[in-house]
């Protein structure tokens, strides 16, 4: 089992940057590679970045590249999310998961509660 829990989400305006964290407890995290998801009301649950075990690839959805980061670091069972240049259209509950690196949310077997991220135009 993995435990993850999410945290950094906010109110933010339009242009603002928000940092998300997500602690994994539990199985060895740096055998897992770890996404980001997000949903939107009345929307089904979308990717948005994922990275391998070993942090060497990332993969990001065309609607968050370059300003989006996805990063991690073992040695704290920490994976991050920094959002740069944020529009009201990110607006949605920011989940993590752990798995395979994948941008399909059936390849994750574990996932957090979710953070709440609002960008007010």
């Amino acid at each position: 089992q993995v435990q993850l829990v999410e945290s950094g989400g906010g109110l933010v305006q339009a242009g603002g940057s928000l940092r998300l964290s997500c602690v994994a407890s539990g199985r060895t995290f740096s055998g897992y590679a770890m996404g980001w998801f997000r949903q939107a009301p009345g929307k089904e649950r979308e990717f948005v970045a994922c990275i391998s075990r070993s942090a060497g690839s990332t993969y990001y959805a065309d609607s968050v590249k370059g300003r989006f980061t996805i990063s991690r670091d073992n040695a704290k069972n920490t994976v991050y999310l920094q959002m740069n240049s944020l529009k009201p259209e990110d607006t949605a509950i920011y989940y993590c998961a752990a798995g395979a690196y994948s941008g399909k949310p059936d390849d994750y077997a574990y996932w957090g509660q979710g953070t709440q991220v609002t960008v007010s135009s």
